[in-house]
């Protein structure tokens, strides 16, 4: 059960780095740097998320 909440609080802040993501390729001039961190960390969250439900299975 603890697996399955940590989950979903993963998964929620990977969708927040999702739309983070959005918003700044939105913007006019986005910063390349930030893009990319965003990025960065949006895939170490999934890779988080995968590791965990693999756990589950």
């Amino acid at each position: 059960m603890a697996i399955e909440s940590r989950i979903r609080e993963l998964g929620s802040r990977h969708e927040n780095l999702d739309r983070s993501i959005q918003e700044e390729t939105k913007r006019p001039a986005s910063d390349a740097t930030r893009l990319r961190e965003l990025k960065r960390r949006k895939l170490r969250l999934k890779e988080e998320i995968e590791g965990l439900r693999s756990q589950l299975h």
